[in-house]
């Protein structure tokens, strides 16, 4: 397999996979992750059908992504924006005619798994680097640009986006809090354990790991 082909793959699937695992925090009913929170809250103080309004929030932060590095707008881009919500809905559907009523053990079964899950193609389509959705690319960039590691402002600014989102009316559960404190670490986990392995082959993925880490040392140096 030619390696574009191998990112497009990576691509697809991880952006596939990560709108069955936001179905399943959505079926756990614990909360989702923090930017659907902060597109809740914003869709509570309009009257938008929350797709549209969905689409309308991720195209705005589009245009700030191209003028900062349009590098990072690709295939992926279009399909989180444009697919992504497609592949929330069916699989939220599918989860619930599965089980109309779960019990708890189920519920957090689910959340552990969707966490797991989200955390893994989100990786995946990273390292693919067709475009990542414009929510990632925010931390993404800025981990570039500063010598701050990735996870750390993932954490950030998904905390920021729960709290302006439960400022604006949406609910915030225990899934939420958990994956705005653990899914950058378990992104960069993923992301270099399974991800770029699967691009570069282990030893190459192993001395790119080596450099980028190296390549934060020098800049807080």
């Amino acid at each position: 397999m030619s390696e574009f082909a191998k990112r497009v793959l990576m691509t697809i699937v991880g952006v596939s996979v990560g709108g069955f695992s936001v179905g399943m925090f959505i079926f756990s009913a614990f909360g989702t992750d923090p930017f659907q929170v902060l597109a809740h809250g914003i869709w509570r103080q309009t009257n938008l059908d929350f797709g549209t309004l969905y689409m309308i929030v991720n195209l705005v932060m589009l245009v700030g992504v191209f003028f900062v590095d349009k590098r990072k707008i690709g295939i992926g881009t279009a399909i989180n924006i444009f697919v992504l919500g497609y592949v929330v809905s069916f699989s939220t559907k599918l989860f619930m005619s599965w089980m109309p009523d779960p019990e708890l053990w189920v519920r957090i079964i689910f959340l552990i798994i969707g966490l797991l899950v989200l955390s893994l193609s989100a990786a995946l389509y990273f390292t693919g680097d067709l475009g990542v959705s414009t929510y990632d690319a925010v931390a993404i960039i800025l981990s570039e640009k500063t010598p701050i590691k990735f996870q750390y402002l993932r954490i950030t600014s998904d905390i920021v986006c729960t709290l302006i989102g439960f400022l604006l009316g949406a609910t915030v559960g225990i899934g939420t809090l958990v994956t705005a404190f653990f899914m950058g670490p378990m992104i960069a986990f993923f992301k270099h354990k399974i991800a770029m392995p699967m691009r570069y082959g282990k030893i190459r993925a192993k001395e790119l790991v080596e450099e980028e880490h190296e390549k934060k040392r020098r800049a807080r140096s």
